[in-house]
């Protein structure tokens, strides 16, 4: 039992020391602050409001849409 208890205080047992537990935190904080700066930056998908107020101004002058339209849909882009 002492032999056993003494190897798990060197650091040789099931905790590793800090490359065991340690270096599994410190790798699975590092990809959850991944994943988190990942989901917040914006995709190509993801259009901003100046160029959503482009492809309305666009429609406009196309006559897609009619004035009152472009300024209903301008007001929403707005909100």
């Amino acid at each position: 039992m002492i032999v056993i208890m003494n190897g798990m205080m060197n650091g040789s047992g099931m905790g590793g020391g800090f490359f065991g537990f340690g270096l599994i935190s410190i790798l699975v904080i590092a990809a959850i602050i991944v994943i988190v700066v990942w989901m917040m930056k914006p995709g190509k998908n993801q259009t901003s409001s100046s160029d959503s107020l482009e492809t309305l101004k666009k429609r406009l002058a196309k006559g897609e849409i009619t004035e009152e339209e472009y300024d209903r849909l301008k007001k929403k882009l707005e909100q």
